[in-house]
């Protein structure tokens, strides 16, 4: 692409996952966006005009290529052909692969968003990355159970990233049996609460029985 005229927006979707790559060594700094640039042929002041705001504008930048990255790796058709857990799975492990070759540079991330003046933009960027996942795997609810999901979601991915950055197995074994276990909690849960509401849905309903009471059917 070529960047000579790109916009802003543009610009930080084509940097982020260079600034990511030398994140692993000079941390989300200067360094590392004046190295992605150099990279990309990009004037230095501009690539900063792009990402101030400094090391949380890069991180987010980079969590964002990677939504549109796993995004690319599956066709509508696809995703509809597996099963719910099986499109959740998938699109976590899509996640972890994209993210793998700068394991080092998402450690630093999350040590940065972890401190206290962040936790408010790590919580908006977790519930971002859930919901794309959710929205990819075709959930279209409305109702409480669109928060309820991407809040499940989003805990069991940061818990997820947790193991995966500490994972030494081959292939990440330890992460993905980890996600699997994660994954099946979801699904006993949402049955589980699909199986109650069910059954109060018969339930008579007080507010209906006082309503007959003042206005009774003739």
């Amino acid at each position: 692409m070529d960047l000579a005229d790109a916009t802003l927006d543009e610009l930080r979707d084509a940097l982020a996952p260079a600034v990511a790559a030398n994140a692993a060594f000079d941390g989300w700094s200067d360094a590392a966006l004046n190295a992605a640039a150099d990279a990309h042929g990009v004037d230095r002041d501009v690539a900063r005009l792009a990402f101030s705001g400094g090391a949380v504008v890069m991180i987010d930048a980079w969590f964002a290529s990677i939504d549109h990255a796993m995004a690319a790796r599956f066709t509508p058709e696809a995703l509809a052909a597996m099963k719910i857990r099986a499109r959740i799975t998938a699109l976590v492990e899509a996640r972890l692969d994209i993210a793998a070759p700068n394991r080092e540079a998402l450690r630093r991330a999350a040590a940065i968003l972890a401190m206290p003046q962040n936790v408010a933009r790590a919580a908006k960027l977790g519930w971002r990355s859930a919901d794309v996942m959710w929205r990819l795997a075709g959930d279209t609810a409305t109702d409480y159970n669109h928060y309820t999901k991407r809040a499940m979601l989003g805990g069991i991915y940061a818990a997820t990233i947790a193991v995966f950055l500490q994972d030494d197995s081959e292939g990440h074994a330890d992460t993905r049996a980890f996600l699997g276990r994660r994954i099946e909690n979801i699904m006993q849960f949402e049955k589980a609460k699909a199986g109650f509401l069910a059954r109060t849905s018969h339930r008579p309903s007080l507010s209906r029985f006082i309503g007959r009471l003042r206005y009774p059917v003739v």
